[in-house]
């Protein structure tokens, strides 16, 4: 087997979207000699240049595959390639089947990554961008947590597990908030450094609440349940990876899958909805967190800690965090406008968390 170690690659004008060096397709080349599989075409459908990982889509004689190269460590891998046999094979998801090697395993490692082959679910379609849609995916969301429950990794797996981190996430939102603060001021003459001091008090102010009202919360008593109790949050969930098929919802690209309460992938698509609804509506959080709960069931407990996860300053902190790494590049017009429609959008967020915290007053 090709011993060379796959590294990250420049991508520059010179190289499309789609470019893969050719050190790697060699290995590709190499890896597919473990598969009963004769491949007709392969193509090059999304990479991480960045991270060293790619997915090919194949055409072979027995019909449409995915060959995917996982960017992670080959042991963290481990931990989400289990996590998809453990879906099909044992609950029967709708997640796609591994294709097993000659030797019957669930991937081969080359290049000092894990390689594995898919069935290519076809056809697969968004559903709509309207709250019916919406619906759909936190349906699937929710099927797929409720199935999730009970995986145990395999025994040289890494155990990917969120389910202890959430105070010491709320706190490291909390520190980076300072970082923010120091960096604008360093660069005050920049555009939008002006806009971010004037709001990363009232921002950071959020955190810090979240984190207490976390403490005061059933939050130590529910994460002291375990990891298989939870299952499993996909961490990367939304219109491109919960997608239409003949028999139902799919949902596909599980790599980062980890162990955590349920309702952080909820919160991220709620979150992510809402800004892209330019507002928050109340109509839709309450229909979509019901539409969750039809398959997945909230205690009140669990939906406290929603609420909590809710009323952090998600969008501002995904948005503004990039700023440590090129702050001259960063703190320009168009940041100005983005930290002015970021604090537009959160105004309407409040009235609506207001709106809907009691839903799940009585609840077991």
């Amino acid at each position: 087997m090709e011993r060379t170690t796959i590294e990250p690659w420049i991508v520059d004008e010179t190289t499309d979207d789609f470019f893969v060096p050719d050190y790697i397709e060699e290995i590709a080349e190499d890896v597919l000699t473990h598969y009963n599989l004769s491949v007709k075409n392969r193509q090059v459908v999304t990479t991480k240049p960045d991270k060293g990982g790619a997915i090919w889509k194949m055409e072979t004689n027995e019909g449409p595959k995915s060959l995917k190269l996982l960017h992670r460590r080959p042991t963290r891998s481990l931990f989400s390639l289990g996590a998809q046999a453990y879906l099909v094979e044992e609950k029967e998801a709708r997640v796609p089947p591994i294709i097993k090697t000659k030797a019957g395993e669930n991937y081969v490692e080359a290049g000092g990554k894990l390689w594995f082959v898919a069935e290519w679910i076809e056809p697969l379609t968004p559903v709509t961008k309207d709250l019916e849609g919406a619906k759909q995916l936190c349906y699937a969301l929710g099927e797929f947590h409720r199935l999730s429950k009970g995986y145990t990794p395999p025994k040289q797996a890494e155990v990917a597990s969120r389910v202890r981190k959430w105070p010491k996430s709320y706190q490291k939102m909390m520190t980076k908030m300072a970082w923010f603060r120091n960096i604008a001021n360093a660069y005050r003459e920049l555009p939008a450094s002006p806009s971010l001091l004037e709001v990363v008090d009232e921002f950071a102010e959020q955190a810090k609440r979240g984190l207490e009202r976390l403490h005061q919360s059933s939050y130590d008593e529910l994460s002291k349940l375990g990891n298989a109790y939870w299952g499993l949050v996909h961490q990367d969930y939304g219109w491109s990876n919960g997608q239409m098929g003949k028999d139902g919802m799919w949902i596909i690209d599980l790599d980062g899958v980890a162990f955590d309460l349920p309702i952080r992938d909820l919160r991220k698509l709620i979150s992510g909805t809402m800004a892209d609804l330019y507002r928050w509506d109340a109509t839709w959080v309450r229909e979509m967190i019901q539409a969750y709960d039809e398959a997945n069931p909230l205690t009140k407990e669990l939906y406290e800690i929603l609420l909590i996860d809710l009323a952090m300053p998600n969008e501002f902190y995904k948005n503004i965090k990039e700023i440590v790494y090129e702050p001259e590049a960063f703190l320009g017009e168009e940041t100005k406008l983005l930290i002015q429609t970021i604090v537009d959008t959160d105004q309407s967020k409040w009235p609506v968390l207001e709106d809907i915290q009691n839903d799940w007053k009585g609840r077991g």
